[in-house]
């Protein structure tokens, strides 16, 4: 179960990122929307991490944590904001996940 809460933590980490880019493009009360959805995702985020790390390492919960959420805003940012795909920005994404699968292999 702390698995799956952390996952979701990390998903909300990608949350938080993604409003934050979304704020950057927009103005007025469009922008404090996405500052509030902003602070909503990063406390929700944050609460799960704590959940989730009261019983796995804190090491491996957060690079796991960190992972998702930099392969999660990596895709957000070439999906929904137009951020170039190139083949090293792909292969390192792919690095970077079956790190994150090793980590989640390796732990007890």
């Amino acid at each position: 179960m702390n698995w799956i809460i952390l996952i979701i933590a990390g998903l909300f980490e990608v949350g938080f990122a993604a409003c934050l880019g979304k704020a950057k493009e927009s103005t007025g009360m469009a922008a404090i929307y996405w500052y509030g959805g902003f602070i909503v995702c990063l406390t929700i985020s944050m609460v799960l991490l704590v959940r989730a790390t009261r019983e796995l390492p804190i090491g491996t919960a957060y690079a796991v944590w960190t992972g998702i959420g930099a392969v999660g805003t990596v895709l957000v940012g070439i999906f929904v904001f137009k951020e170039p795909a190139d083949f090293w920005r792909v292969f390192f994404i792919t690095t970077l996940i079956a790190s994150i699968i090793g980590l989640k292999v390796v732990s007890h």
